[in-house]
């Protein structure tokens, strides 16, 4: 891997957005890196949960300007395609991915995070897109998905003005879920992913599966789906062993069948 570094720790893996002489600014080869390592993550049974990161103070600083400003306009639809087949990957994962975040996350960088479960970040973060101040617009699903988590005239300022989102306003819009010191920040967000993935694997991926579809369907097809999830967890081991554990008052031993 020549733009990410790659650690597994307690059946955990770290990924971390690594071209530290350009602030982890997304080329191709990092979309195609990140896509190859996603799809083998999910194959990997032994694997509960991802972290996703970048190194040097810095998440992402958005698209390489240095690669991107050349495209023709094939090129161009090559580039978001690959990134928007990126972030659905990254969304329709099975298991839990948290993205860490510090310094920028910007552009690409912050599509990408937003594709992730949810986005932790600390004091230091700064979320913006700076995209029409080049004469281009979001491509990686950001016009999209930041409208859905912070509202449409929230999304519509970040994108039209450019300005950068510091931390504490970004956990005030609900762009951030929970901010840590930035010396703990990395320790922090694994110990959050320890503690979900130590529950059934199982009903968590149902669960995340019925709140991303169920947020694109009519309430009442959702409360359906929800409920024929929830009947098809009582199939399940990890049912038994969970209430078993509870009524014996015990630490539940989850196998994830």
């Amino acid at each position: 891997m020549n733009t990410l570094t790659i650690e597994i720790k307690d059946s955990l893996a770290i990924i971390s957005l690594s071209r530290p002489d350009c602030l982890n600014s997304v080329n191709m080869e990092m979309l195609k890196e990140l896509q190859s390592q996603f799809e083998q993550l999910r194959s990997d049974e032994a694997i509960k949960g991802v972290l996703l990161t970048g190194v040097d103070g810095h998440f992402a600083s958005g698209g390489d300007l240095d690669e991107v400003r050349h495209f023709t306009p094939l090129e161009a639809i090559a580039f978001a395609e690959t990134g928007q087949k990126l972030c659905s990957l990254i969304e329709a994962f099975p298991r839990p991915v948290l993205a860490a975040v510090r310094g920028y996350v910007l552009g690409a960088g912050l599509e990408i995070a937003l594709a992730c479960d949810y986005i932790l970040a600390d004091e230091t973060a700064q979320f913006g897109f700076k995209e029409l101040c080049y004469g281009v617009l979001p491509a990686f699903g950001g016009t999209q998905r930041l409208p859905r988590l912070v509202g449409k005239g929230r999304a519509k300022e970040m994108i039209f003005t450019g300005r950068l989102v510091g931390a504490d306003e970004a956990l005030r819009i609900g762009l951030v879920n929970q901010l840590f010191p930035a010396v703990s920040l990395l320790d922090d967000v694994f110990k959050q992913l320890q503690k979900i993935c130590s529950y059934g694997l199982l009903s968590l991926q149902m669960g995340k599966e019925v709140i991303d579809t169920g947020a694109e369907i009519n309430l009442q097809a959702a409360c359906k789906m929800e409920r024929d999830a929830f009947a098809v967890c009582f199939s399940t081991a990890d049912q038994k062993e969970g209430m078993g554990a509870f009524i014996e008052k015990r630490k539940p031993r989850f196998s994830g069948r």
